[in-house]
């Protein structure tokens, strides 16, 4: 196929607003023109695109206007792509189709599945129409690709075998480009797909396995681009071939005999883009963090790849598709083999104003694209097609040339003949005289018809006058005349023709003496001897009916016969004279036209050697001269050369005929001399037999006479042709001649041509030579110049060391100068606070800069420690002094450089700041159209409150005082309404003065700061090069200055704000006691406090991680064990590590973490512990004694005798601590601000550093410490109590830490604990004494699910697709070892490989969940898209669970009777399902019962409490259904933030607790289905949730295992009864 270009269409979909965005006021920013493709963004910028969709359209218009032509095209072999392009949440997935939302209408669906119906049925209508028109159907294959790509990682959606988890592993998808430039992909399932329901089989297939998550702009939001392709391969008849030429007839029908067929291939992709976000709107953090930043670094690819596409003026610039793979899959889809549709999908909402202009404007950009789009037919189809074009083509040409249109003139060109010019004029002249023929003729008719008419009134007339006339006679007469009129015509008209032949004939005869030629006998002649045949038999005819008529007339007229016979003789006369002329004619045209064409020839070739001699003057012109006369010479040889091989073969045809006639002339002559002897005889015997009579001598005699004048006619005959070929042997000399002449000329030629050969090859020679002398010149300055650029290279490194060694020289001098002056300590300790400051931003990681702050422990150490920090600083001002010398030496140079290189330099650096300064602007305007969204959230919401609060006044009703409120109300809500009103006309001036900002933007950038660059010279680029490094480093210089001060504000900020909570503190307990005595004042303070304690709970709950405290439960223990009063310092100072220091030196000295208990001040001791405890673990074993004693001395206030609770110093000091340094407390393991070495000896000084700087030894012990915890067995430790101990409803109280992976599963008896984790072990734990037991290892991947049977003592482990059966009572031994395909293996099978094995066997499935059911007789297994049952009493599998499309994820058993198990399986095809399973069923078991409507996304927890069932899913919703009646009792579709991972019972109360991928736990009442609480369990997704008898174990990311108890929760609601203290105490 043909090339086209085509554009890329755009089009442009406003998505509706949302309820959230209505509820929260958002306005509408968008507007369309009316039946214009045109969109209004804010009040006046408007878009153009190819189609743009309202609020209001439906995804069929979509379908209809956009994509429809897209398939149609795809049946000729046209390539497409259609991908979908917006913010996240702009509704790219339902415009596209990918997201497979379960209750989906026929209208709502996207574009995939109508394009894949309009696909199927297209291919149904082309088979029908085949067999109605009775040719061979068309044959289609149609297969479908589904990728993803996430994280920069091409994932394969239809691959069932990889592991859904292990995203971030390497894929070995490779993508190729073939030689035509098409883009495949290797490594890729491609599934043969047959009809429309396989088709959207496998799309829903690969929609579920899509990565989705919740962000703050989208609850399920795509974190992966998605490319769904479609290859559409057609075997078909080629279509019919017109052609219009008749001679091609017969061609035609032999080829329409057997059908020639046609290979047409097509791709279809759908592409679903991942939304483009900004992660301060998306909230996204962690992995969606890291997820968003790779979606966005692929847009912003495709973004340049677009910009170098579509932008007029980068029209020559390279295309960086290899930035990113999607661009790179994409590539024959942007500016290729494609036609190509962007659909540019837009919020309306003014929120999202500037995620919806940059989308518009990336749209607008797409427009300019153009593609090369071309039929994809196979190899053998596109030569078929060519061969076919081109063979009718040189038909044409054929015609031409045999009609003689077409000739080839003397110099061998083709050209249109003036005789076809000629002819048409000719013909045309004939048409129009044939006309004028026609009208004459019927003119002669009528005339003809009218002279007969009066001929034949007239003999009537005589007949009448004669007195015996009647009809029959006049009838007769009538039909006489009109016959001899129509006769006397013919006579005429062959007269004239008669008179026209013998004038030809006259003619001839002239010419006949120059007749001849060898080609007289030629093939010409036979022919025009069957033409003259044919003459005759005509003539033959007409003369046979003429006679016809002659015979009827004789009968009736006589006069008539005498025309008749004249007419018979002159036909006859003329057509044989006819024959004769034609003959001769012929005869002679064919010898003249042979006669002329030699001359013609020689002419020729006599003006071909001429011109050829001439030689041009040029070098190039004579190489293409030499070439030109080259094939002219040999053209005309080959002519030459068949000339004279003509010539030869008439000749040796004139010498048989030669012959044949002198043979003959023999002949006639022994003829004529045996007559004339046969003559003499006769004579003889007449003399002698005089005896005959005189009559028989006349008859013989006559006889005689007769026959000598028949051979002296033949003689005369053959005296002419004697004549005649004497004449050809003259001619023939002349040819022989002629020949010769040619045959010089040839040879003349051919050594022309070979010195013509010889000159050329010369000068090639001399061409080649010079070219190498150049190349070897070129050659030899390169290297010169390499040398020197070497030369220069040494000298610049020479002229570095020097300045180096320069500047080393001065800095020891002046340290020298420095260390010669006495100083003495307490300078020297200022100095080094001085320096210290100033010094951080500049060199941060330095090693002097650490020992300058590391606790020492000599004054030695101090001195040495000066003069190093002042080298230091020294070095950093000598630095700056270079820099100073660099900038004299330019102010120096600039003297010589170019007024131009200044102007330059000024120039870009406005363009610079005016860039910057646009910047800030739009960032400013930005900052405050967010500032003025916030606002109007925070108005509408209030307004919402005011509106329920009035509607519930009114319900309730109550007199005048109820009227008052609601006028109030009414009031306040008028004022708010104004509010928000002015609040949205500030918006829509902040959005238009930004998109007046953009164009000022975009007018501005007409000035191209790269044209300028570009138009440098290298001097002029050095010296902008240098003004840049200047200001790179002045401006980094300024922002490190600025960072500096920041952080010293930051300190300054952090310290006030310590100091005013402890005021508070202060004075609150001051109040307190106050209370004490007055009752008014104490009811006011538990008030205020109520609320405080409410505040301080909302806000620190989620900021709670582990690790951060750690003598908190030790401190909650000994509540009541402490004192009622405190000292100031206590109460002041209760938890400030940073001001420890400040109290006292010896204070620091003694609070080390192992100095004697009884020694230590209360308020160091309390610090340090809190600090250290943490660390304590991990490398100083804590002595036994300690907690109690700790005990007894770290107290806090309490007033627990009336019940009121209140936050001491310590708790509100931890809260805050935790607020700092929650996100250091991730990067390292504790903080300095209580580091073991800062106990050792005294700081000199405060430490002014920054706070997250560790020094040598912390970073030693840290690790020392690391390696200590992963040798030691796992240990359960106390978890310290938290500070919202009142109000939590769960409170942690133990922590398992020995894993050193991902805690995957968890299970659990009153006294035994077992884990799964991602370091591929099992570990038991005791319950009692909290020591870890056993560690079950030896598998081959992550151990995903646990189970322990109670009354067989076997815990069942699962990985990869083994489940392995432990038998712990006497010691851990794998007895036996099941697979998901149901064999079992005796032993431990999967021992022998200590490498981590990702891969599954072939016939195998990954075992995502087991469970054992009630008695623990019967296993089941969740392998695949089946649940496999294992009898254990047998330990064989007897059958299987089936009926899920999708991976079933989690399973949950239950036992309705006796032999009977209820079985729940959730699945990753969003569905539950329950299977009755009675004890003996073997086989495969179908479900008794779907769940509908089913979840948004896979299923990732059950539980079953009563006849109750919930589920939690990855949709972050948690639904509640009814096992009896089996239907959907309620649901909340958010409860989570992130994926449902864990359901679980409160062990004693109607109570549901559930754990999501974030690391919440929530409880909800099992009844009401309300949220009881909310507290953050981990820091890490939650992975599992188990019960025993009183205890709550959740097994998170972190490593850890939390052990949990229920407290205040009774019937499902919490109660403030029961003190901590106790609880714990008996705990």
């Amino acid at each position: 196929g043909w090339g086209s270009d085509t554009v890329s269409t755009v089009a442009q979909i406003i998505r509706p607003q949302l309820a959230k965005e209505k509820i929260e006021g958002c306005h509408i920013c968008t507007s369309v023109t009316p039946g214009e493709p045109q969109v209004f963004l804010g009040k006046d910028k408007a878009f153009t695109f190819d189609y743009v969709f309202n609020i209001d359209s439906q995804q069929e218009e979509i379908y209809i206007q956009c994509i429809e032509k897209l398939i149609e095209g795809c049946f000729e072999g046209y390539n497409a792509t259609v991908f979908a392009y917006g913010q996240t949440g702009a509704g790219k997935t339902y415009t596209m189709g990918t997201g497979f939302d379960v209750n989906i209408t026929e209208e709502e669906q996207g574009i995939i599945s109508r394009a894949v119906k309009h696909l199927f049925r297209c291919i149904e209508e082309k088979k029908q129409a085949a067999i109605k028109q009775g040719v061979p159907p068309p044959d289609f294959k149609v297969n479908a690709q589904f990728l993803e790509l996430y994280n920069e990682e091409i994932l394969d959606l239809f691959d069932t075998t990889r592991d859904i988890d292990a995203k971030n592993k390497k894929s070995n998808i490779k993508i190729h480009e073939d030689s035509a430039g098409g883009i495949y992909t290797v490594g890729v399932t491609t599934r043969t797909v047959n009809g429309e329901s396989e088709m959207m089989q496998c799309l829903k297939l690969g929609a579920l396995s899509r990565t989705t998550a919740s962000t703050q702009m989208n609850v399920q939001s795509s974190r992966s681009h998605a490319i769904f392709t479609i290859h559409l391969c057609q075997t078909r008849v080629c279509p019919a071939f017109n052609t219009d030429n008749a001679t091609d007839n017969r061609i035609i029908s032999e080829s329409s005999e057997m059908n020639e067929f046609e290979t047409l291939t097509a791709k279809f992709h759908f592409v679903d883009l991942a939304g483009s976000e900004r992660l301060k709107r998306t909230g996204a953090t962690g992995e969606r963090a890291k997820e968003g930043i790779s979606i966005n670094c692929g847009l912003l690819a495709l973004g340049n790849v677009i910009s170098a596409l579509g932008d007029k003026s980068k029209k020559a610039t390279h295309v960086p598709y290899r930035d990113s793979k999607l661009t790179r899959l994409l590539q024959d889809s942007l500016g290729g083999n494609s036609q190509t549709l962007m659909i540019a999908c837009v919020s309306p909402s003014d929120r999202d104003f500037m995620e919806t202009l940059n989308t518009l404007k990336y749209a607008n950009r797409a427009r300019n694209i153009k593609n090369k789009v071309m039929v994809n037919q196979d190899r053998a189809s596109q030569q078929i097609n060519a061969l076919r074009s081109e063979i009718a083509r040189l038909q044409m040409e054929l015609m031409e040339y045999k009609t003689g249109k077409r000739i080839i003139d003397e110099e061998g060109v083709e050209s249109i003949n003036d005789m076809f010019h000629e002819n048409a004029m000719l013909q045309t002249e004939n048409n129009n005289l044939r006309v004028r023929i026609k009208a004459m003729q019927e003119t002669i008719d009528a005339l003809r018809a009218r002279i007969t008419q009066l001929m034949s009134d007239q003999a009537n007339q005589v007949l009448a006058r004669a007195g015996e006339g009647n009809e029959e006679i006049s009838n007769m007469i009538h039909n006489y005349i009109k016959e001899i009129e129509d006769l006397r015509a013919k006579l005429l008209e062959s007269e004239a023709v008669n008179e026209n032949l013998r004038r030809n004939l006259s003619r001839a005869s002239t010419r006949a003496t120059y007749f001849g030629g060898p080609s007289a006998f030629s093939a010409s002649m036979l022919s025009s001897e069957k033409e003259t045949m044919e003459i005759l038999d005509i003539a033959k005819k007409d003369l046979e009916k003429l006679k016809k008529k002659e015979r009827k007339k004789k009968k009736s007229v006589k006069e008539d016969n005498t025309d008749n016979e004249q007419e018979k003789r002159d036909e006859k006369g003329t057509s044989e004279r006819e024959n004769n002329e034609l003959e001769v004619e012929e005869v002679q045209e064919v010898s003249d036209r042979e006669d002329e064409e030699e001359e013609d020839d020689e002419d020729e070739d006599d003006m071909e050697v001429v011109e050829s001699s001439d030689e041009s003057d040029s070098d190039s012109d004579e190489k293409e001269n030499y070439q030109a006369d080259l094939a002219n010479i040999t053209c005309e040889i080959a002519i030459k050369q068949k000339l004279i091989d003509e010539l030869e073969n008439s000749q040796r045809r004139l010498q048989t005929l030669k012959k044949q006639y002198e043979e003959k002339l023999m002949m006639l002559q022994h003829k004529i001399r045996d007559t004339q002897l046969e003559r003499d005889q006769v004579l003889q015997n007449l003399g002698s037999v005089e005896t005959y009579s005189e009559e028989k001598a006349k008859k013989i005699k006559s006889e005689y006479e007769k026959k000598l004048q028949a051979m002296n006619k033949e003689l005369q005959r053959l005296q002419t042709a004697q004549k005649e070929h004497a004449r050809l042997l003259k001619n023939q000399s002349q040819y022989e001649k002629q020949l010769k002449k040619l045959q010089q000329e040839v040879t003349e030629m051919k050594k022309t041509k070979v010195r013509l050969m010889k000159q050329m090859k010369e000068e090639q020679e001399k061409a080649r030579m010079t070219e190498s002398r150049r190349n070897r010149e070129i050659a030899q300055l390169k290297k010169e110049q390499r040398k020197r650029e070497h030369q220069l290279k040494l000298l610049e490194a020479q002229k570095r060391n020097q300045e180096v060694i320069l500047r080393r020289k001065t800095e020891e001098v002046t340290a020298l100068r420095r260390q010669v002056r006495p100083l003495s300590d307490k300078v020297a300790g200022k100095v080094s606070r001085k320096l210290s400051l100033p010094e951080h931003p500049i060199q941060e990681a330095s090693s002097s800069s650490s020992t300058e702050h590391d606790g020492s422990k000599t004054a030695a150490q101090q001195k040495m420690r000066i003069p190093v920090a002042r080298v230091q600083a020294l070095s950093v001002t000598a630095t700056n002094g270079t820099g100073r010398k660099y900038q004299r030496k330019a102010v120096t140079s600039r003297v010589y450089t170019s007024r131009a290189a200044r102007m330059k330099w000024q120039l870009l650096e406005r363009r610079v700041t005016d860039i910057i300064m646009q910047r800030m602007t739009i960032s400013n305007m930005e900052a405050d159209m967010n500032r003025l969204l916030t606002q109007r959230e925070e108005l509408t919401k209030r307004r919402e409150k005011l509106s329920k609060k009035r509607e519930k006044l009114i319900k309730d009703g109550g007199g005048s005082e109820a009227d008052r409120n609601v006028q109030n109300i009414n009031e306040e809500m008028e004022s708010l309404t104004a509010n928000i009103d002015y609040i949205n006309d500030s918006i829509s001036d902040c959005q238009a003065n930004i998109m007046q900002m953009e164009e000022a933007k975009e007018e501005g950038e007409t000035l191209d700061v790269t044209a300028v660059i570009n138009a440098c010279t290298l001097t002029e680029a050095r010296y902008l090069l240098d003004h840049f490094l200047t200001m790179g480093i002045n401006k980094g210089l300024q922002a490190a200055q600025k960072e500096a001060q920041i952080k010293v504000l930051e300190g300054r900020l952090k310290q006030t704000e310590i100091t005013s909570a402890t005021q508070n503190q202060l004075l609150f307990h001051m109040l307190k006691e106050k209370a004490e005595l007055n009752p008014e004042l104490d009811a006011l303070l538990g008030h205020a406090l109520q609320e405080n304690l409410e505040d301080s709970t909302d806000e620190d709950a989620p900021l709670h991680s582990p690790g951060t405290d750690g003598s908190c439960n030790l401190v909650f223990i000994c509540l009541q064990a402490r004192r009622r009063t405190t000292t100031q310092m206590e109460l002041l100072y209760a938890d400030s590590s940073d001001l420890v220091s400040d109290i006292s030196a010896a204070d620091s000295t003694l609070a080390g973490p192992l100095a004697s208990v009884a020694e230590t001040q209360e308020s160091g001791m309390a610090a340090d512990t809190n600090d250290t405890s943490a660390r304590d673990r991990e490398f100083i074993p804590p002595p036994s004694g300690l907690p109690s004693k700790i005990g007894s001395i770290s107290r806090q206030p309490s007033l627990s005798e009336k019940k009121i609770p209140e936050p001491s110093p310590l708790a509100k000091r931890k809260a805050y601590e935790k607020t700092m340094e929650k996100a250091k407390a991730k990067e390292q393991k504790f903080s300095d601000s209580g580091a073991p070495e800062a106990s050792l000896s005294p700081p000199t000084s405060p430490p002014s550093r920054p706070r997250n700087e560790m020094n040598v030894f912390s970073r030693l012990t840290v690790s020392q410490g690391n390696t200590a915890v992963q040798r030691d067995k796992g240990i359960i430790n106390p978890f310290p109590a938290s500070k919202c101990i009142r109000s939590s409803p769960l409170q942690c109280i133990y922590t398992a830490e020995g894993h050193t992976k991902a805690v995957l599963c968890v299970d659990a008896t009153d006294d035994l604990l077992f884990t799964g984790s991602k370091d591929r072990t099992c570990k038991v734990w005791n319950l009692v004494t909290g020591q870890e037991i056993m560690s079950l290892g030896g598998h081959p991947n992550n151990v995903v699910s646990i189970k322990y049977c109670n009354y067989t003592s076997l815990v069942f482990t699962v990985s990869t697709s083994y489940i392995k059966v432990w038998d712990i009572r006497d010691s851990a031994k794998c007895i036996r070892t099941l697979t998901s395909s149901g064999q079992a293996m005796p032993g431990d099978v999967c021992s022998g490989s200590t490498n981590r094995t990702v891969t599954i066997p072939a016939g195998e499935n990954q075992i995502n969940q087991i469970a054992l059911n009630p008695t623990g007789t019967f296993l089941y297994a969740a392998a695949g898209n089946s649940v496999r049952m294992w009898d254990l009493k047998r330990f064989q599998s007897t059958g299987k669970l089936t009926g899920h499309q999708g991976p079933v994820m989690c399973l949950t058993v239950d036992r309705i009777c006796h032999g009977q198990d209820l079985i729940v399986t959730g699945s990753k095809d969003h569905y539950i399902k329950l299977f009755d399973v009675t004890e003996g069923a073997l086989g495969s078991v179908t479900p008794t019962h779907n769940f509908e409507p089913p979840h948004y996304d896979g299923i990732e927890a059950l539980a079953i409490m009563g006849d109750n069932l919930f589920s939690g899913s990855r949709d972050n919703g948690i639904k509640k259904w009814d096992l009896a009646q089996k239907d959907l009792l309620q649901q909340v579709p958010n409860a989570h933030k992130d994926w449902v991972c864990a359901l679980g019972l409160v062990p004693g109360a109607p109570v549901l607790l559930s754990g999501c991928r974030g690391g919440t736990l929530k409880l909800w009442n099992v009844d009401t289905f309300a949220p009881i609480a909310e507290m953050k369990g981990h820091d890490s997704p939650i992975n599992a949730i188990c019960t025993n008898s009183s205890h709550i174990f959740t097994a998170a990311d972190d490593r850890t295992v939390r052990i949990w108890k229920a407290r205040n929760v009774i019937d499902g609601h919490i109660s403030d009864t029961g003190d901590a203290g106790e609880d714990l105490a008996s705990n």
